[in-house]
């Protein structure tokens, strides 16, 4: 018999997971999967980095906790495509079957692993356009005659370099020319 994790999230505290979850139960039961533990983040954006109940189940499935993790749906698991495909193939590799209700995708069926394969694609397809949009960006500004990254600190190395031969300390000579110590280190010694 499998073990099951099931994991749902409502984004306000006033939402009930109640339909996730009792979906979720009763397709563990149409498999006779055992439900070993339930994850629900309450009042939480899909969109936040870290969820606290997320976290723990990403922690027991690298403890090999449970066999197949159940959600309702994509969008209340991951923040983006190229989170969901993370942790997909994270699960791949710890022999974990996630399956997505209302998508109908479930990794242990060869349908579900074809479905996987075309998440996988469209996220780096995802990733390629946003790389596109940002380099085209970038060429505009150039264009523009726009600055890009840092501004190059200038000061006089041979007053700074006289300085360090009087015994002046790094900290006493970026005082003195106003710049930071870590400027005058790096070019007076040839670091970048």
């Amino acid at each position: 018999m499998k073990r099951a994790a099931i994991y749902a999230r409502v984004s306000t505290l006033h939402q009930d997971e109640g339909m996730q979850i009792a979906d979720l139960r009763e397709l563990a039961k149409r498999h006779k999967w055992e439900i070993v533990t339930e994850y629900i983040d309450r009042g939480v954006s899909g969109k936040k980095e870290s969820r606290a109940e997320l976290n723990k189940l990403m922690n027991d499935a690298k403890r090999k906790k449970f066999d197949v993790v159940m959600v309702w749906k994509f969008d209340r698991f991951a923040r983006s495509m190229k989170h969901l495909v993370t942790a997909l193939e994270e699960f791949r590799v710890l022999g974990i079957d996630f399956v997505s209700h209302q998508e109908a995708v479930d990794t242990a069926t060869p349908m579900g692993t074809a479905m996987f394969g075309m998440i996988a694609v469209m996220a780096q397809f995802e990733r390629e356009l946003i790389r596109e949009r940002v380099m085209a960006g970038l060429e505009n500004a150039k264009r523009k005659g726009i600055q890009l990254g840092r501004r190059e600190t200038r000061f006089d190395v041979n007053e700074a370099i006289q300085m360090r031969r009087e015994g002046k300390s790094w900290r006493e000579i970026s005082k003195k020319l106003g710049i930071s110590k870590t400027v005058v280190y790096r070019r007076l010694t040839g670091g970048m």
